[in-house]
């Protein structure tokens, strides 16, 4: 029975939250599955990906081939790496203990990226609004300057009229 990693699609029209399975190839896109590996949902910024990389390492080590995006969805989150350093300590060129050390380092340093660019999002959203508010200030301080002089020729003309009757 050939298996597949992939996404099996739920969500609304035109908001899509994904599972990742480990399915039977033959089976339709949503139908059966033989085990559920985590979710993706495409719909945040970053992507929110909930993955059990062990589950995931597993399947990969028992011959279970992932769809393209399930590859890069397993690459993102480290299964990838996990299953190559597992290969490395099968072949006795690496401890447990170091395979373990160098995929946490990995973490880490991944971790780091996706809050850099969490950060640079927020930030960048502060600055949208920043600029949004500043230009507002103007428009409604030009708008205020147009309006307090019509009001004074208003008052003028009325006062010019009543001291001509």
């Amino acid at each position: 029975m050939p298996v597949k990693i992939r996404l099996q699609r739920h969500g609304k029209k035109g908001k899509p939250y994904y599972w990742i399975v480990a399915a039977d190839s033959r089976a339709k896109r949503d139908g059966k599955y033989l085990e559920k590996l985590g979710a993706y949902n495409p719909n945040t910024n970053p992507a929110t990906i909930d993955l059990d990389v062990d589950g995931a390492v597993k399947w990969l080590q028992n011959g279970a081939q992932p769809t393209d995006t399930a590859r890069a969805i397993l690459s993102y989150k480290g299964a990838l790496l996990k299953k190559h350093l597992a290969g490395g300590v099968a072949k006795g060129a690496l401890t447990e203990e170091q395979a373990e050390a160098k995929f946490n380092a990995w973490l880490e340093e991944k971790a780091a990226k996706i809050q850099a660019k969490a950060d640079g999002l927020s930030k960048a959203d502060a600055e949208a609004k920043a600029q949004a508010l500043e230009a507002e200030k103007a428009v409604n301080e030009a708008r205020i300057a147009a309006a307090a002089p019509v009001v004074e020729e208003v008052a003028e003309e009325v006062t010019a009229s009543n001291e001509e009757e």
